[in-house]
């Protein structure tokens, strides 16, 4: 199912403001990139398909994922995130630069809200939305899942409304999104919220590698 998934995933051409974005990207490149093939395509998820833990994101960067065709792959971000799962236990090496360097995740599956890159890295609600049945299909995959870890108030938002929509239940009012808030769920999921690994909170001391682990370590508990 997950193999059915990634081939419609790659061909999707639903948003023409996502299509036009990313394959631009893709022809004109960023400098440091110039002789590289830009994947410039929808951005399936990664890992292991007897997954309990979901690690949940907002989009590929155009000049990551965008370009290496791998989510959270050849960027800053990236670099924070598996290196924590590694950490934890969850990925075979620290780095993840591009899709052949031999990352292989241990019962995590990483995916994204949005599977083409934005421009300004913000998608709209109507993009948003029509990307919202390859993640439940995603979910629906996934059937040891026990925890999903959230990067960022978007995907916290948004995976609520998924979860909602595919039936679980959901507390009235609806859990605010914070940095290592824990969501135990009817039917033993639990969410787990953390701030996005973008250079805007790692630069500025927002998220440090310790609060990242501490994530991670909500992560393990809630599957043991």
């Amino acid at each position: 199912m997950l193999k059915v998934l990634h081939d419609e995933v790659t061909g999707c051409r639903k948003c023409p403001r996502l299509v036009e974005w990313r394959e631009r990207v893709g022809r004109e490149k960023r400098r440091a990139f110039r002789d590289q093939d830009y994947w410039a395509r929808p951005v399936p998820g990664f890992g292991d398909p007897a997954a309990r833990l979901l690690v949940f994101g907002l989009a590929p960067a155009a000049h990551g994922a965008n370009r290496t065709g791998r989510v959270f792959t050849g960027d800053r971000s990236g670099d924070w995130l598996f290196a924590a799962m590694h950490r934890a236990g969850f990925a075979s090496q620290p780095t993840s630069e591009h899709a052949g360097d031999g990352l292989t995740l241990h019962g995590a599956w990483v995916t994204a809200a949005v599977k083409c890159a934005p421009p300004d890295n913000l998608p709209t609600p109507e993009e948003r939305d029509a990307c919202a049945p390859w993640v439940l299909r995603e979910i629906r995959a996934l059937p040891e899942l026990r925890a999903i870890v959230a990067l960022g108030g978007f995907a916290w938002g948004q995976l609520l409304r998924l979860l909602r929509e595919g039936g679980h239940a959901i507390p009235v009012p609806q859990p605010k999104f914070g940095h290592a808030v824990e969501v135990p769920l009817p039917g033993g999921l639990t969410l787990v919220g953390s701030y996005h690994p973008s250079q805007q909170n790692t630069f500025t001391g927002r998220l440090t590698p310790e609060m990242l682990d501490d994530v991670f370590a909500a992560a393990r508990r809630a599957i043991a």
